[in-house]
């Protein structure tokens, strides 16, 4: 029935495509809702009013006829205005470039938000040395410019957004005292925290996760004193020039942690028969093994089986450590941290460092990392080698922003043939984990660069490759080639091949098995549904009702709050990353509304009501809708609250 949809080419801007042979050309694209449940825009969000508790918060002043609110269109029209026009669509305002910039910041939702820094975050910002209850010192001396009145901050404070704390509940102590928004739960009489003692105990080595940045290590980055003696020899053996194609080996993938015990503390590099350096840090815990001062050889690695596995995708922004956990809890096999470029790591920005982050009941994890050169990528690797615990590292071949591409990184890689094969053969011989690589079919729309590079990679040394069926020129206006993946699959053997795009029901799972691949990667797909991997494990149409969608918001929330923290900066964090989850949610259509199955991802739904008003709401394509919900989670919003979707901001997604 989708068979179409997964060889041909979607023809239409915007997605669209692809539908079954009985739709007209007008209703390619279009989700098929049954059609008692169709509604007019003007319909849809007089219901939502209507039946709403208060109407949307923070509307715009001026209406938008035109429908620019629609996520995947407004990011596309955006494109065209930098001049990248396709199909022959002009706004007019191009042949005036003066103009261009106005009508820029007038498009769109949210235009009347503040597009400001939030600054409120510092304003009688309270002293970590009273949120640490260690008020006798405090870490700053006399230059700190916190708040040590106590009673001061709690009379600004806002109200608490609940009265259950997650973090008291979950960890028996909340580490946030009275900054905390829902401090009822845990304060005493007096204002002093309170503690579980059995609870806090089972914590007592630490939260659940695991890859944090050691503070004395990151002094050594910043400073540089990070020796990297490996990745240096192994580089100079590169500029020499590749080996000889019988002296290469033939690495497999591998199972369990590096080969280091480190406890995340940072460890000297290893040679054989080399001390380690005197002015070097060298903590490790446990008893010493022959792993520790005998480094793994690649032939020696041990095997690790993804074969059939379910491999959600490294989704920049919305693949965080929170929406893992929400699909590892419904089938995910395999899961990859989101993209960290090599420079910053090195640089020991914690706000990178913050991307390996590895929840315990990931069982299977990798992290991905972007760069363009091989001593930075090598030496990178090095590092998270003896620092982090992973399963497998990543390299992103298949990044198409401008960003990135225009750096030499990314899909920029596939035309750089040399700098490509020393950045994967330098990194596959200073880890010991294996070492996998995400491409794209290639750059150009018509010239596919995969299947002349799968078996180079094979030879280079990569352990496995997962390749998106679309070329950086197409982004999401085609459907993702399947029939090319086959053929790739091929070119790549014995070297397993994952395969990428369009996965959004188990039918399109099954039709992907069939092309030979060793599984599949899910991305756009979980963000759609994260119910996804269920369904395909058990073979079914899940047609979850909205209260149960709602409970999974409610799960994230509080994955995020543990995350990201129960203060006000943790909770209004938590929140913009729901709602730029929320952003992809809206385009799922439930099953019982369509009048086909299943529904495809190129498919957009048009205006409908919902069986409920939940469920209508779910359906929103307004910001303003999406913030509505996360307000029955997390509070009402702060009256300077700013929320700009990426993936409309620069269509990306």
């Amino acid at each position: 029935m989708a068979e179409e949809a997964l060889e041909a080419p979607a023809e239409n801007g915007g997605g669209g495509g692809g539908g079954d042979s009985g739709a007209s050309a007008s209703e390619r694209g279009v989700a098929p809702i049954k059609p008692q449940y169709l509604t007019t825009k003007e319909e849809f969000h007089k219901f939502l009013e209507a039946k709403g508790q208060e109407k949307p918060c923070q509307e715009t002043e001026t209406g938008d006829p035109g429908g620019n609110d629609l996520a995947e269109p407004e990011a596309k029209r955006i494109r065209l205005e930098d001049g990248q026009t396709q199909d022959g669509q002009t706004d007019g305002a191009a042949e005036h470039g003066e103009l261009l910039p106005a009508q820029k910041r007038a498009r769109g939702q949210n235009k009347g938000r503040p597009h400001t820094k939030p600054t409120h975050y510092d304003q009688n910002r309270l002293c970590p040395s009273l949120i640490q209850e260690s008020a006798a010192k405090c870490f700053f001396g006399d230059r700190c410019r916190f708040l040590h009145d106590v009673g001061r901050y709690l009379e600004a404070k806002p109200a608490d957004l609940g009265p259950r704390c997650v973090l008291f509940e979950t960890f028996g102590r909340c580490p946030y005292g009275v900054t905390c928004r829902f401090a009822g739960a845990h304060l005493g009489p007096e204002g002093q925290n309170l503690v579980q003692e059995e609870l806090a105990a089972r914590w007592a080595h630490g939260p659940p996760v695991r890859n944090g940045l050691d503070k004395a290590l990151q002094q050594q980055l910043r400073k540089r004193a990070v020796r990297f003696e490996r990745s240096e020899q192994v580089l100079r053996q590169l500029s020499r020039g590749p080996p000889p194609a019988a002296a290469v080996p033939q690495v497999t993938a591998a199972e369990g942690a590096p080969g280091q015990n480190n406890c995340e503390a940072p460890v000297a590099p290893v040679d054989p028969g080399a001390a380690t350096p005197p002015h070097s840090p060298a903590r490790t815990c446990g008893p010493l093994t022959d792993e520790d001062v005998v480094r793994l050889r690649p032939c020696e690695k041990k095997r690790l089986d993804l074969g059939g596995k379910l491999y959600l995708a490294p989704l920049t922004t919305c693949g965080n450590l929170p929406f893992r956990r929400i699909c590892k809890r419904f089938g995910a096999d395999v899961t990859c941290g989101e993209m960290a470029v090599c420079t910053n790591l090195l640089q020991g920005q914690t706000s990178e460092w913050a991307l390996l982050r590895r929840h315990q009941c990931e069982d299977i994890f990798g992290v991905q990392l972007e760069g363009a050169f091989p001593d930075t990528m090598t030496k990178c690797a090095e590092l998270l080698n003896r620092t982090v615990e992973v399963d497998f590292v990543d390299v992103n071949v298949g990044c198409p922003i401008d960003l990135v591409y225009k750096k030499g990184g990314g899909c920029a890689l596939m035309n750089r043939a040399a700098k490509f094969q020393q950045i994967v053969r330098g990194m596959n011989q200073v880890l010991d984990v294996p070492l996998t690589v995400k491409i794209r079919t290639g750059v150009q729309e018509r010239v596919n660069l995969a299947h002349r590079l799968l078996p180079q990679l094979r030879d280079w040394g990569a352990a496995l490759v997962t390749l998106h069926g679309r070329s950086r020129e197409q982004r999401y206006t085609k459907l993702a080639d399947w029939q090319y993946i086959e053929q790739c699959v091929k070119a790549a053997g014995p070297m397993p091949l994952f395969g990428n795009g369009d996965i959004l029901s188990y039918e399109d799972a099954n039709r992907a098995m069939q092309t030979g691949v060793a599984g599949i990667m899910i991305a756009r797909g979980a963000l759609l549904k994260p119910w996804l991997f269920t369904e395909i494990k058990e073979q079914r149409h899940w047609d979850i009702s909205s209260s149960e969608r709602l409970d999974i918001l409610r799960d994230f929330t509080s994955y995020g709050l543990e995350h990201w923290g129960s203060d006000t900066q943790g909770v209004e964090r938590t929140r913009r990353f729901l709602l730029e989850w929320l952003s992809f949610l809206c385009r799922y259509v439930p099953v019982g509304l369509l009048e086909r199955l299943p529904q495809r991802i190129n498919e957009r739904p048009p205006y409908y009501l919902g069986r409920d008003h939940l469920e209508t709401l779910m359906a929103s394509q307004k910001a303003a809708d999406w913030i509505r919900i996360s307000e029955m989670l997390l509070g009402p919003v702060p009256p300077n609250f700013v929320f700009l979707p990426k993936h409309k901001a620069n269509a990306y997604k």
